[in-house]
């Protein structure tokens, strides 16, 4: 058996982002940081949580149930908190309507964007994004460089693993 990329999350903590991130039907897309540390020990490649802040509502430049863009304030903030703990950075966000889990394009090209930057500041630590869906979620992580992302096997929280819908097309063109 290959060893599994997984974020270890407790339960309350992972009741909680969903609870931020999903809301109500219809509500806009929210988002939050959370922030983990790589397990050293050989095996599955673990990411155990040590912190989350939700986005506040000041934190988006814009919003709405099917887009956001973030202030470059709550970026550096995220960034600064992921140095300070000397963690990884991990981005939730919600896509709020009836379709099933997956980065959007507009998400695939943000990343883009953004990840090379987090990358070096945060001296080529992982960078992991998960959205979340009412129906399910899926994974992102890039481990080795800014470039095409690796999927988390899954989420663990506690003793049950939960598992990505795999539903992201990462082929997408942003020339």
């Amino acid at each position: 058996m290959t060893d599994r990329r997984l974020l270890v999350l407790p339960r309350p903590v992972r009741d909680g982002l969903w609870a931020h991130l999903l809301p109500h039907p219809g509500a806009p897309e929210e988002a939050a940081f959370g922030f983990a540390m790589r397990d050293p020990e050989p095996g599955d490649d673990l990411y155990r949580y040590v912190g989350w802040f939700p986005v506040p509502p000041e934190g988006f430049a814009s919003r709405s149930p099917i887009h956001f863009e973030l202030t470059d304030e709550i970026r550096a903030r995220a960034i600064k908190q992921a140095h300070d703990l000397g963690a990884s950075l991990i981005e939730f966000h919600s896509h709020t309507g009836p379709w099933p889990a997956g980065f959007s394009a507009s998400d695939i090209i943000g990343f883009h964007e953004f990840v090379p930057h987090v990358w070096w500041r945060l001296k080529g630590r992982p960078y992991i994004a998960v959205v979340v869906a009412p129906s399910g979620f899926d994974t992102a992580l890039w481990v080795s460089g800014a470039e095409t992302p690796l999927a988390l096997d899954g989420i663990m929280v506690d003793s049950e693993l939960l598992r990505p819908t795999g539903l992201t097309n990462w082929n997408i063109n942003d020339d």
